[in-house]
């Protein structure tokens, strides 16, 4: 059983990389007008989320941002995507450009995912 839950979050993780590498992988987002503007991290969580979800036709998988993304041009923010069974997934979000109080970014899934901790 425990090797079955391992093999489908690995399957998971797995069909998350591969359509995340896949597809054009960008998104944008309005944000409160502050100088520069930020996207707050739950806020950010949430969109990858849903990107992520929509992408693989699958739940939306737990991500999580430890810091709102700054909307200054090539700033990166790290973000990690977590299965059920802990594993986890590292995805890079970098800032491509913002117009108009809307920070658009590009975002990428690590090529492999790190084992749960024992």
């Amino acid at each position: 059983m425990f090797k079955a839950r391992t093999t489908t979050s690995v399957s998971i993780l797995a069909a998350v990389v591969a359509s995340t590498l896949l597809l054009g992988c960008s998104a944008s987002a309005e944000v409160k007008k502050s100088t520069p503007p930020k996207l707050s991290a739950d806020k950010l969580s949430g969109m990858l989320s849903e990107r992520l979800a929509t992408a693989t036709g699958q739940q939306k998988p737990r991500v999580s941002c430890p810091e709102d993304l700054v909307g200054k041009v090539g700033t990166t923010s790290r973000c990690t995507l977590t299965a059920d069974d802990g594993s986890t997934l590292g995805v890079t979000v970098k800032v491509t450009s913002v117009n108009d109080g809307r920070i658009h970014y590009d975002f990428k899934a690590d090529d492999k995912a790190s084992p749960a901790p024992n």
